[in-house]
């Protein structure tokens, strides 16, 4: 696995000079906003972490908590509590049920496209969140949702996992104990066009629940 980073160090962190550089700016245009990087949502003790993109920039840029505030955080809300993960439908009210929410990119990037070297900066981070959710020995199954390709990708990474190739529906060990789901982000993109469908997202959502038993 990557080498963890010391997580209080997040809210100082400037790793990222182009991140840092846009959040300044948002927070002179938008001083209510959050915009400085987003710590993950959810007790360290859940056996599901659900890792997206980045934070939306109305959404978990603007709130501070992941995927609340937005359509997307909407979209997955609706999922989460149909598979027992949240106390409600409404990602604003909701308490998570053993499930925690990251991103593999803990601030706003431009258009919501980071950079790889980016991403990598945020892997210590990842791997940390890993070790919280899972250790060798572990007696109960736990399980990654992994919102998308750059999710994907930045898991197995950090899991310290050679390349496995993304598929919506897949899923695959990566340590003993440990499973990781793929599905595509819920993206505005995705479900307006239909490559995300409410069916899709709650068929993932449901076989992490299975499995979690």
């Amino acid at each position: 696995m990557e080498p963890p980073l010391r997580y209080g160090a997040l809210a100082a962190c400037r790793a990222c000079p182009r991140l840092a550089d846009h959040l300044a700016a948002i927070r002179r245009d938008h001083p209510a906003y959050h915009a400085a990087p987003v710590a993950p949502w959810g007790a360290k003790s859940a056996r599901l972490l659900i890792v997206g993109l980045a934070p939306g920039m109305h959404g978990a840029n603007r709130t501070g908590r992941p995927f609340t505030g937005d359509a997307s955080g909407a979209f997955l809300f609706e999922s989460l509590y149909r598979a027992g993960f949240a106390t409600t439908a409404d990602a604003n009210t909701a308490r998570l049920v053993n499930a925690r929410i990251t991103n593999a990119v803990r601030c706003l990037p431009p258009a919501n496209r980071p950079t790889a070297s980016e991403i990598a900066n945020c892997l210590g981070y990842l791997n940390h969140e890993l070790r919280e959710l899972w250790r060798p020995g572990v007696r109960r199954r736990r399980c990654v949702l992994a919102l998308g390709r750059i999710a994907h990708d930045a898991v197995i990474r950090a899991a310290g996992r050679p390349p496995a190739g993304f598929a919506h529906g897949a899923e695959r060990e990566i340590a003993p104990g440990l499973t990781l789901l793929d599905t595509y982000h819920p993206s505005r993109q995705n479900t307006n066009t239909g490559r995300l469908t409410r069916d899709m997202l709650d068929r993932v959502a449901l076989r992490a629940a299975r499995l979690l038993g």
